[in-house]
């Protein structure tokens, strides 16, 4: 799972340094950065409740 939520987080910072460089693609800037942080909250979120098991 932890693999997962890193490979995750890699692809949407790739996506957002992309957006960033291209012009014209501010968009897919701002959504990597949501999808970023919604992934690391998920993952913070899952190994928080799976160590309380």
């Amino acid at each position: 799972m932890l693999r997962l939520v890193l490979i995750l987080l890699a692809i949407w910072l790739v996506l957002a340094i992309l957006g960033a460089v291209v012009r014209g693609l501010i968009w897919l800037t701002v959504l990597a950065a949501v999808l970023f942080v919604v992934t690391a909250a998920w993952g913070w979120w899952q190994r928080q409740r799976g160590s309380t098991r």
